[in-house]
């Protein structure tokens, strides 16, 4: 009976070890929802293979969600952790009436980082006005391409729209799923589209578009993509999300101090069967235009520019306050320490 006694407290001991085990590993882990997979953030993708996260203790499970809205989905029903998403989403549950919606707490890039791709090469001799009379593939209504794309448009004189007529100067397509752009494009449909690298580039190497603009360089200061979290996950894990910011921020400052070599090594686990100079040819039309965010506070006059272009778009029930949505905490304390 003593024996039967022992061997039972050896084992719930044994049993005890494994599940403090289990739940060390769990609590290292952060499941990260991004909104698509692009060299757009390549700060992160930096970070997760140059091992940053790991040497914070942490273990980063990413999955690639295709769309804001689901990114938003993930973190309603605790399936996601921390998204990586457009603004505009937390605009949106706000505006619907969901008090308690997700909170951002640090910018990943500091403008729009789409390009727009045409048919023909038409080099110095592109204008804004060359898209009169055409149609453009740009992304989903409500989403931040295709609410920027608007913006510029309207800045250059030209009147958006479903179809051509008296006060409609080019076709503003909203209607194809942003996941299917490109490829719409690549098909046959629209004499223009909205792009991110590598597609964008890889477009121009295959010779079935050419980047004709950036998007960024008509509009920048945006919050254009950001880290979101619930605020109960703000809340509980200030450790682990100091530790994220810390990787994060090694992630950036490696990618803009690299060489041409470096860059291509430390993001092409993510992009595998993206060629080099495509790699390459990416990150630096990023850099070019700005779009890595230098620090990861987001500032009340870039949110305002947002609120801005979704207002220009009637995408706007109400202005949603910079201070109800935004926690800087976590990206100020890893700016400040360096």
């Amino acid at each position: 009976m003593k024996k039967i006694a022992v061997l039972l407290v050896v084992f719930v001991g044994i049993f005890s070890i494994f599940l403090t085990g289990c739940g060390k590993k769990e609590d290292n882990k952060i499941r990260l929802s991004e909104v698509t997979h692009s060299i757009f953030y390549a700060p992160l993708y930096v970070a997760i293979n140059n091992g940053y996260f790991e040497d914070e203790g942490l273990e980063i499970e990413l999955t690639n969600a295709g769309g804001s809205d689901t990114v938003m989905s993930s973190l309603i029903s605790n399936s996601a952790d921390i998204g990586l998403m457009g603004p505009e989403s937390v605009v949106y549950v706000r505006n619907n009436g969901m008090t308690n919606a997700p909170i951002i707490f640090a910018q990943l890039t500091a403008c729009d980082g789409s390009f727009l791709v045409g048919r023909t090469d038409e080099g110095d001799s592109f204008s804004w006005d060359n898209l009169r009379g055409k149609h453009i593939i740009g992304g989903r209504k409500g989403g931040m391409p295709a609410m920027t794309l608007k913006y510029i448009l309207e800045q250059h004189g030209l009147k958006p729209g479903d179809e051509l007529g008296e006060n409609v100067d080019t076709i503003l397509d909203t209607s194809i799923a942003f996941n299917l752009t490109s490829s719409s494009f690549i098909a046959g449909t629209g004499d223009y589209c909205t792009m991110f690298d590598p597609v964008a580039s890889q477009c121009e190497f295959d010779g079935t578009g050419y980047i004709v603009a950036a998007l960024g360089d008509e509009v920048s200061d945006i919050p254009y993509t950001v880290f979101t979290a619930t605020n109960d996950y703000l809340n509980n894990n200030g450790d682990k999300l100091d530790k994220f910011m810390r990787a994060l921020k090694k992630g950036y400052d490696y990618l803009i101090g690299a060489n041409d070599e470096q860059i291509v090594a430390s993001l092409k686990p993510s992009f595998s069967t993206t060629d080099d100079d495509l790699i390459l040819a990416s990150v630096k039309n990023y850099i070019r235009i700005g779009a890595y965010a230098d620090n990861f506070v987001l500032k009340e006059s870039s949110w305002n520019n947002m609120l801005d272009i979704l207002d220009n778009a009637g995408e706007l029930k109400a202005r949603v306050d910079w201070n109800d949505a935004v926690n800087t905490s976590f990206a100020t304390k890893v700016l400040n320490n360096g």
